[in-house]
């Protein structure tokens, strides 16, 4: 079995829900704390022990790569300033790993992205994480999946119990219990966004997948999907009869920051957890929600 070795980030999507925020910078950008949320997800990976990475990007998103290269104009002024410390975090970013860019030229979906990276990938197994799911776990998640890869030969997908009311939001996986493994399950079937009263399970496909190479032969026989678009769900289903697939169900530690409610809660708990912010921020939570309590 191969070991994985590469790891594929989408990251050509529009958003409109951060609009205008996003009009001239994409959402991948957007800060969450000091560090922009692609940046998290890089770095889940290298933890994971993946070090080639490959950005599926679009129009507007050479800010991306510019964020992984080299500044030498910055590192320069921050080395004659005497500042080493963020010297330090500035050449970090660049030697996290060996990161290509390949563009998506036309948003047909999340399906034809993970397509676009098949002449990257060639006949190899891989990871898919999308860039608007953060993951603060020290990459245990995406370990213990390619653990289970690893072990099993085998596509592992991350799912979340969800809400039954939040399914149609998400892939849907119909699955069996793994003996001996309270987390691990057998997935029998997937569907994108099902409606609440016609979903097989709560159980949500979340921005986190190990595949096998046999998932691009999938995506060259879907035709396109709920939206519209070429859904990864629908190749998953197809991929089902060939080959088995598994889940991990993970419970904490992932923040949707493609919603605007999780983006602001990635902030502030981030932020509550770091030793130079969060005291004092505690301290302002807790003035400001007494403050509008009274």
């Amino acid at each position: 079995m191969a070991k994985v070795r590469k790891a594929v980030i989408p990251a050509a999507g529009l958003v409109t829900r951060f609009v205008p925020a996003t009009k001239a910078a994409q959402k991948e950008m957007l800060p969450v704390v000091d560090k922009p949320a692609i940046q998290y997800v890089v770095e889940e990976a290298v933890r994971a022990g993946i070090t080639d990475i490959l950005v599926i990007s679009g129009r507007g998103k050479r800010t991306i790569e510019d964020h992984f290269d080299r500044s030498f104009e910055l590192e320069y002024y921050l080395e004659t300033k005497g500042k080493y410390d963020e010297l330090k975090q500035i050449r970090e970013i660049s030697e996290l790993g060996s990161i290509h860019y390949i563009r998506q030229r036309d948003p047909l979906g999340l399906g034809h992205a993970v397509g676009v990276a098949r002449q990257h990938v060639g006949d190899e197994p891989f990871a898919v994480i999308l860039g608007d799911d953060i993951m603060v776990d020290d990459g245990h998640l995406l370990g213990s999946m390619l653990e289970v890869h690893q072990r099993e030969d085998a596509s592992v997908l991350a799912l979340l119990e969800v809400a039954p009311a939040e399914i149609s939001a998400y892939g849907c996986a119909e699955c069996d219990l793994v003996v001996d493994d309270d987390s691990l399950r057998r997935v029998r079937g997937v569907e994108e966004k099902p409606r609440p009263e016609d979903a097989k399970s709560n159980l949500a496909v979340i921005g986190r997948y190990v595949f096998t190479p046999g998932i691009f032969d999938a995506l060259d026989q879907i035709t396109p999907g709920v939206g519209g678009e070429l859904q990864l769900t629908d190749a998953i289903g197809l991929l089902l009869a060939l080959e088995p697939v598994y889940g991990r169900v993970f419970t904490h530690g992932r923040y949707d920051i493609g919603q605007k409610l999780d983006f602001l809660r990635a902030n502030i708990e981030l932020a509550l957890d770091r030793p130079d912010l969060g005291p004092l921020l505690a301290d302002y939570l807790r003035a400001l929600v007494r403050d509008r309590l009274t």
